[in-house]
């Protein structure tokens, strides 16, 4: 028997000759191919610009569907307009303003009818008191303090006289400022705990109007809702309302101003809006204005409700009834606790001897076409009664139009109305099955 040949082994197999080549063989780096190339990252102010793109195709889109989809309307989403609202002020600099154009130097200039101003005017007030100002409140405070203050010279509050010069020389600065940066002693006023005795002392009613929109800027951002509708009531609504008295028009940088303010829909609501309309003495004008805000800017379902609800219920100045069609014409899906509230504030004009004003009869329209089929059938019949004895030539016809075509609150659509009748739809259809046509054969 033949023995097996032996194999031959090396005795060390995975020892390479050059150890130092392997090495710098795995060391040395290979050219990235085209593919793997790293991208290089794009610029923060380039990402922003992507960004507000893409959410303003997304409300496009959004648009669209909600034009297709009515339904889907009223349920607008708080929280969407927060963090819109948010990324507006991320966007924000304080320190970065320019001032506004030669060409952006009034806002108003609509032209007012005459004949419907008069109008209003039969529904103002004519027992109203001036308008109070952040001076009255903190005056008064300090006389409630110190009764021996003289009346002659401007009280002080009691505040340490290095932050009394400070802020007596800011406010200097602010009658004077245009463009630039904001003091930063300016912007720790929102922090303070005394901060409308502080801001007092700044002479707000004598402010330029660029440096009364870049106070609203910083006011609104950094105050919370109840401090920032003192400073609507008492600072911001006091001064537009006296440009608007006196040029006839508001100036763009207080417009500019009074649109930031709504950036806190409650706070506007009720440092603007409804000391507007309880002041009794609102015109047209100011309506108007004030108005166009609303128009323009996106509020909250839940605010404009509660606004709504409070302007229903609120004594009635003849220009509450332009406020309140521009919340009506916003569409929401309001509760039925507004629209009865609403229901009833017409209601209140029964028996009223003086002419109704042309946006009364507007904005009952607007109820009526907006929320027909929100309506009881004793809310329309009441309408039907009220509009027989307020009349309007024109838009009288279109309320009972839009009454007699509606259906009831709780009712549903017929889907079989807008159909072919029953009679036609449950026809049995009879078939001969000799009757078959005959089928062209291909000849052999």
């Amino acid at each position: 028997m033949e023995k097996k040949r032996a194999r031959h082994q090396n005795p060390k197999p995975f020892i390479a000759e050059d150890i130092d080549c392997v090495a710098s063989a795995k060391k040395r780096s290979k050219a990235a191919k085209h593919h793997q190339k790293q991208e290089t990252m794009i610029s923060s102010g380039m990402s922003s610009k992507i960004l507000k793109e893409a959410l303003i195709q997304q409300k496009e889109i959004q648009e669209e569907a909600e034009q297709a989809n009515p339904a889907n309307n009223a349920f607008v989403v708080a929280e969407e307009d927060a963090a819109r609202h948010q990324q507006e002020e991320e966007d924000d600099d304080f320190d970065d303003f320019s001032g506004f154009s030669e060409t952006q130097t009034q806002f108003g200039d609509e032209e007012i009818d005459e004949d419907e101003e008069k109008l209003l005017e039969a529904f103002l007030s004519k027992e109203a008191g001036p308008q109070r100002t952040l001076a009255d409140l903190i005056i008064e405070k300090i006389k409630q303090e110190n009764a021996n203050i003289s009346s002659d010279t401007q009280p002080m509050p009691k505040l340490d006289p290095s932050i009394i010069d400070l802020y007596k020389g800011l406010g200097e600065f602010l009658s004077r400022y245009t463009v630039g940066k904001m003091p930063k002693a300016f912007k720790h006023i929102p922090s303070m705990q005394l901060w409308e005795d502080v801001l007092y002392l700044t002479k707000p009613e004598s402010w330029s109007p660029n440096a009364m929109y870049q106070a609203t800027r910083i006011f609104a951002s950094n105050l919370g809702a109840k401090k920032a509708e003192l400073f609507y009531r008492l600072v911001l609504l006091p001064r537009i309302r006296d440009d608007v008295k006196q040029n006839k028009r508001l100036h763009f940088a207080l417009y500019q101003a009074l649109k930031k303010s709504l950036y806190k829909p409650a706070a506007f609501n009720k440092g603007i809006l409804f000391p507007l309309c309880k002041s009794g003495t609102c015109n047209l004008r100011e309506a108007v204005i004030v108005g166009s805000i609303i128009q323009k800017v996106s509020i909250p379902m839940l605010h404009s409700s509660a606004a709504l609800l409070k302007l229903a219920e609120m004594e009635y100045c003849g220009t509450t009834s332009y406020f309140i069609k521009l919340l009506l014409e916003k569409k929401y899906a309001l509760p039925y606790r507004v629209l009865d509230a609403v229901v009833a504030h017409f209601m209140r004009f029964l028996d009223e001897t003086r002419i109704m004003p042309v946006i009364w009869h507007q904005s009952l329209l607007a109820f009526v076409q907006r929320y027909k089929n929100e309506l009881t059938k004793e809310d329309k019949q009441n309408l039907r009664t009220l509009v027989g004895k307020q009349k309007h030539k024109l838009v009288t016809p279109e309320i009972i139009r839009e009454l007699d075509s509606s259906r009831n609150r709780g009712e549903k659509e017929d889907p079989m109305s807008m159909t072919s009748p029953i009679s036609v739809i449950n026809k049995v259809i009879e078939e001969d099955r000799f009757d078959i046509p005959q089928v062209p054969m291909e000849e052999d």
